[in-house]
């Protein structure tokens, strides 16, 4: 590890919050396995896995941009205990359905709601907190670091989940349950970060209005926004597992930890050597990567080469997130992150949430190696598109580490 890196982890608050970060990810992560495969057990419908998503996804975009607009005007801190704790309530949720042995997939539903509604207000002040842990020239190694500790939880968490499914849901839940208390716990250690002084006249839209006037921002969210809602697979990940694999809960499990070994392997080469000459062009063709690699996973029979594929992806992707994250953050002032984090959070909770409601209906209609290799053609497209549309975006550069 690099002097650089081993600076950020001497922070005690950094440490907290990478602590915290990793637990409630774990715990979502091991909880999204069982979820998937009991929806699709119960419906047998594709459609289903993709409404998922979409439950998620709509109070989340409801509710993200008042979220970074909280963060902006309050303690950070206050809200990560608060919707961590919720979301630890609404674990203990799915655990009480799946005990009472006749879980309904409106409840269900009903539940996933709540937890896109409480990462609306976890995400923008998690995010803006990073840049006010660290100084600024650690802050692509402090967002690599970050990014490495999510990636450590996709790649245990559904592993996790798919032999803790051996046992019943009621196991999954449960154990999601007791780590998201912990991160309960990390949170209520970090140290209060009331907000900087602020203009009255600060308005919820600030965000966006900043977001416009920066094309290069602009650009590398709405990439990330349209690429990932085309090349997305994620949701049909049950039905490759079952259907076209021939594998069960246990492949589900290493089929979604595969994205995160290669983004993981990817983060932490970014922690200690940041792409920061010709950013913009590697931004570019990381998303490329993206969607020929989904390609190759759309078409393929093979249980290790749809691994690998998955792994090629997941590194691509990564790159992508660093790039993005640690310029929307050096590119906006303190009392402005919560609300821009929110926008480009906005952007993400789209590509994620929307796009696994986008690939059920496209699998539904389709059928689902269509759908998957027309969204990765679909990407490489996008990548082509918003290197001719925003020459900002194109040619950024990071701020160099010291």
């Amino acid at each position: 590890m690099t002097g650089t890196a081993r600076d950020v982890l001497a922070l005690r608050g950094f440490r907290l919050f990478l602590l915290a970060r990793l637990l409630s990810s774990l715990a979502q992560q091991i909880a999204t396995v069982a979820v998937g495969w009991l929806v699709y057990d119960i419906s047998g419908d594709p459609l289903q896995l993709g409404l998922v998503g979409l439950a998620q996804f709509v109070p989340a975009l409801i509710l993200t941009l008042p979220g970074g607009h909280l963060a902006d005007h309050a303690d950070r801190r206050l809200i990560l205990m608060g919707a961590t704790g919720l979301t630890t309530l609404a674990m203990g949720g799915l655990l009480f359905l799946t005990v009472s042995g006749n879980p309904g997939l409106h409840a269900i539903f009903a539940v996933m709601a709540v937890l896109g509604a409480v990462r609306a207000f976890w995400a923008p002040a998690g995010q803006s907190m990073t840049a006010m842990l660290v100084d600024r020239h650690l802050l692509s190694r402090a967002v690599a670091l970050n990014s490495t500790v999510w990636q450590v939880s996709v790649i245990a968490g559904p592993a996790l989940g798919g032999l803790l499914y051996a046992l019943g849901p009621a196991a999954v839940f449960g154990t999601s349950a007791l780590l998201l208390a912990g991160a309960c716990v990390a949170v209520f250690l970090l140290a209060p970060m009331p907000p900087r002084e602020r203009s009255e006249r600060a308005h919820i839209l600030d965000g966006i209005r900043f977001v416009r006037s920066r094309p290069e921002i602009l650009g590398s969210i709405s990439l990330d926004l349209f690429a990932v809602l085309l090349g997305g697979a994620t949701a049909l990940l049950p039905i490759y597992a079952r259907d076209i694999l021939m594998t069960g809960p246990l492949g589900l499990g290493l089929l979604r930890s595969a994205p995160a070994v290669g983004a993981a392997l990817s983060a932490a080469l970014l922690a200690y050597r940041p792409p920061e000459r010709h950013a913009g062009h590697k931004l570019l063709a990381a998303v490329g990567i993206f969607g020929a690699a989904t390609v190759v996973f759309g078409l393929s029979t093979s249980f290790p080469l749809s691994l690998a594929a998955l792994a090629v992806l997941g590194a691509a992707d990564m790159v992508s997130v660093v790039l993005r994250q640690t310029l929307v953050q050096t590119s906006t002032p303190d009392d402005m992150r919560g609300r821009v984090s929110a926008v480009n959070l906005v952007f993400i909770t789209a590509s994620n949430e929307l796009g696994e409601f986008e690939s059920g209906v496209a699998a539904a209609l389709l059928g689902t190696v269509p759908a998957v290799v027309a969204g990765g053609v679909g990407c490489l497209v996008v990548a082509g598109l918003w290197a001719w549309r925003f020459p900002a975006l194109r040619n950024f550069e990071l701020p160099r580490s010291h």
